[in-house]
């Protein structure tokens, strides 16, 4: 069994300064932070808007993963923390929307408040390679 570890970037840079990478492949499982509705400069897309932000979160663990030959279709697991109940059920088109039939496993967690200031949801995934993907 391969546990190499290998951050996954998506290239772009990432400041060397963080304690954390945006994913991390250890073998043919893929673990992606925690991640916002964030544009590359790290505003929030579309404050006030669960939707469009859980949207622009599933756009970049998308590119993460197409940097290694994978997509959103490969995501196997996701945690979703959220502030607001308010639209929460929109976020299931956008889900259908990057999952298609491949729905993976989820849990729901209503929390008072987020680390990035107007972030209604934060979402972290875990996705599994298939065996073509794993030789890249």
């Amino acid at each position: 069994m391969n546990t190499d570890r290998t951050a996954v970037l998506g290239g772009s840079p990432w400041p060397e300064h963080y304690t954390y990478v945006p994913a991390l492949r250890v073998g043919n499982t893929v673990w992606l932070s925690g991640t916002t509705g964030t544009d590359d400069a790290g505003r929030i897309t579309a404050p006030g808007d669960i939707e469009e932000q859980t949207r622009q979160i599933f756009r970049k663990f998308d590119r993460l993963l197409r940097s290694i030959g994978s997509s959103c279709e490969d995501i196997v697991a996701t945690t979703d923390f959220f502030t607001t109940t308010e639209n929460y059920k929109c976020t299931a088109a956008v889900r259908r929307e990057f999952f298609k039939t491949r729905r993976p496993t989820s849990t729901g967690v209503l929390v008072a408040g987020l680390l990035r200031k107007d972030a209604l949801i934060e979402i972290s995934a875990v996705a599994v390679l298939s065996a073509a993907e794993r030789e890249i």
